[in-house]
């Protein structure tokens, strides 16, 4: 699907991001995963159709943008999204703070 001119694969519900996995009001994020440098709006959704060559995302390469925003189609590096206390800095939609609970599956610790 694309959403806000970028290409988010995956089990997507809606426009926003939402996927079959993740699908509350909260749930507007994409990550695009950094082995296959493709959007996906949640790990399961990567797991399902994704390039089976799983990796994080190194810190170095934090300043990389790599959070797509579903509700306005900003994209945040991956330090602005850690950074932004669940919220997009431009339209201040919330984002779901137990995504944080996930951060294993996209980022380096």
């Amino acid at each position: 699907m694309i959403i806000h001119g970028i290409e988010v694969k995956g089990k997507l519900i809606d426009e926003k991001t939402r996927c079959k996995h993740y699908h509350k009001d909260v749930d507007v994020i994409a990550i695009k995963f950094y082995c296959c440098k493709t959007y996906y709006p949640c790990y399961e959704c990567h797991e399902e159709e994704g390039c089976g060559n799983h990796q994080v995302w190194p810190n170095e390469l934090f300043d990389e943008k790599a959070i797509l925003c579903g509700n306005c189609g900003t994209e945040l590096t991956i330090e602005e999204y850690l950074n932004c206390h669940y919220q997009c800095p431009e339209c201040h939609v919330p984002f779901n703070p137990g995504c944080g609970r996930h951060r294993h599956y996209y980022f380096g610790v």
